[in-house]
């Protein structure tokens, strides 16, 4: 009796260990169940982020080349209007020269139509006869329309001149304007 007894107890001691172990193993699959899950979800999140990284990273890049080729544009651009402005100055002082030259040429021929009227004047004082006088008055009248038209011609010669240097002036700052836009990398052309 007393064996099977202990028998007995030994029974009831291995079947409430077992069903123990098997409660204690069903909670650790759970738990290990529950771990797999977390750390896949961690994983799935964490691939999540570094997708969406990658593609921030794209974004980025694909801006600043875009920033970068707008940027070039309008340096080439601001290059571009600076050399056209060098070349508006040259064509300016070169017609600021020419206008000068026809302004010498004119004030010449001021002076010359100038000196004629005097001879006029000295031979008008000279005449005696009245034909010689009406033909001296007429020569001194084409003397003088020829000496008004002169000065005409002077005037707005002087103005072509004054323009040319206005624009001279504009054109210069213009230029020293888009140096300084675009870095210096501009010489102004010397006067």
């Amino acid at each position: 009796l007393l064996l099977a007894a202990a028998f007995g107890a030994i029974a009831i001691v291995t079947w409430n260990g077992e069903e123990e172990a098997k409660k204690e193993t069903a909670k650790a699959l759970a738990e290990l169940t529950q771990t797999k899950a977390d750390a896949a979800k961690a994983a799935a999140d964490h691939k999540a982020a570094q997708e969406k990284a990658a593609k921030d990273l794209d974004k980025a890049k694909t801006d600043a080349e875009a920033a970068a080729k707008v940027a070039a544009e309008a340096l080439a651009k601001a290059k571009a209007d600076a050399a056209q402005t060098v070349a508006d100055l040259a064509k300016a002082k070169e017609d600021a020269a020419k206008a000068a030259v026809k302004a010498a040429e004119l004030v010449k021929a001021k002076n010359d139509a100038a000196a004629r009227v005097n001879e006029l004047n000295a031979e008008l004082a000279n005449l005696r006869n009245g034909s010689e006088l009406k033909e001296a008055i007429a020569s001194r009248k084409k003397a003088e329309a020829d000496l008004e038209a002169a000065s005409a011609a002077l005037r707005e010669a002087n103005a072509k001149l004054a323009a040319a240097l206005a624009r001279i002036a504009e054109l210069e700052e213009e230029n020293r304007r888009a140096a300084v836009r675009g870095g210096g990398d501009f010489l102004l052309p010397a006067r």
